[in-house]
């Protein structure tokens, strides 16, 4: 196969997906992350059939589908929460896996965390990349921690803030979209059967997803308020302040959450790398090289078709540079769809009196669209 050793660079979603297909296609694969603790962190997340898909070509759908809510359908509320309309969503992964599940995105992590060590790859934890030296035929890499290695393919899948994107020379750096998200795990009621969004109230739109047997992910998405809110520890009260006026079970979500909740708060953006994602045997992937709004639920199922995409590739018949570039050919048409219709989302969101604005069908489309292999 054209390469053999990897060093992924990134210990996230994306990272850990390619770690594991690219070990289970025989590669030896080197992962480093730059926290010092490995671990699933942070709220919900929804994870669609193309996502599943994924994650069941390298062997972790049972254990993460064993805590998470698969759901066929979804629903369009008002600010009151009465029905818009009940959306059935298609089955972007097959008709034999749901089409969305919600999940603990530490489950998620988790799973892929064990399932990484399980599969051989040696994992470093505290350090990064410093310097790249490329030649023809390898990569060699300088550490943050001094340390050097050799290797046939060094790939970035370290997040929407990508140090590896500078050190291959894309300047490509994310953007504010105008708006802000509020995001907090709750309760779930027994009702809650499939994830729900509110539309028409004081902010851009409110919205839940179940995502274990007793817990949901609510969320509100709002203009860019003062940027000191950033982080992990937003207040409560001000995620009640600015989602009043929503009602039904979202609003019985939030007025039940305990006072010591954790509200994380987030100015949204977005990153397109419009070019090739590689120099040589360098190359970014995952949201390091593109990174959408989160309104059609598509960010962390584009990544896992990523790197699902490339461990194939790379390990095939094929050299590394036809391999890349059949890779590029087959990923930017897709994520740049992606992208542009959550971008066109997120307008119509910020401006609701767009003339000929129909959430409902370009969510609708471009879920379908994904239908086809990635």
């Amino acid at each position: 196969m054209p390469v053999h050793k990897v060093l992924v660079v990134g210990g996230g979603i994306t990272g850990s997906v390619l770690s594991l297909a690219l070990a289970q296609r025989g590669a030896d694969v080197e992962l480093v992350e730059i926290s010092p603790q490995w671990f699933g962190v942070g709220h919900g997340i929804t994870v669609q059939g193309n996502a599943l898909k994924a994650l069941r070509s390298v062997g972790v759908l049972e254990r993460v589908l064993r805590r998470a809510v698969p759901f066929d359908i979804m629903r369009l509320r008002r600010a009151d929460g009465g029905l818009i309309v009940q959306l059935d969503t298609p089955h972007t992964g097959g008709p034999d896996l749901p089409s969305t599940a919600g999940a603990l995105r530490s489950d998620l992590q988790n799973a892929l965390c064990d399932a990484v060590y399980d599969h051989g790859v040696t994992v470093r934890l505290g350090l990064s990349v410093e310097r790249l030296d490329q030649s023809a035929d390898h990569v060699d890499v300088t550490f943050t921690d001094g340390s050097t290695g050799r290797y046939d393919l060094v790939v970035g899948a370290d997040g929407i803030n990508s140090a590896m994107r500078g050190l291959i020379g894309i300047g490509t750096k994310p953007h504010p979209v105008g708006m802000s998200i509020f995001r907090v795990v709750g309760h779930r009621p027994p009702e809650m059967d499939c994830a729900e969004v509110y539309y028409g109230g004081p902010r851009f739109k409110a919205g839940y997803s179940p995502i274990s047997p007793d817990q949901c992910y609510a969320y509100l998405l709002d203009e860019n308020l003062d940027a000191s809110l950033v982080g992990p520890r937003a207040p409560l009260g001000l995620l009640r302040e600015r989602g009043a006026g929503y009602g039904g079970l979202w609003g019985e979500v939030i007025a039940s959450l305990p006072d010591d909740t954790a509200v994380d708060y987030r100015w949204i953006e977005a990153v397109l790398v419009d070019e090739p994602w590689h120099r040589g045997r360098v190359m970014v992937v995952g949201d390091a090289a593109h990174a959408c709004p989160p309104l059609i639920a598509q960010g962390a199922a584009m990544c896992m078709e990523d790197a699902v995409l490339l461990a194939e590739l790379v390990t095939g018949d094929q050299p590394v540079e036809r391999a890349l570039g059949e890779f590029m050919s087959r990923r930017l048409p897709r994520v740049r769809m992606v992208l542009e219709n959550s971008l066109r989302l997120a307008e119509w969101e910020i401006h609701p009196g767009t003339p000929g604005a129909d959430p409902a069908r370009i969510m609708s489309e471009t879920l379908q669209s994904l239908t086809a292999a990635a």
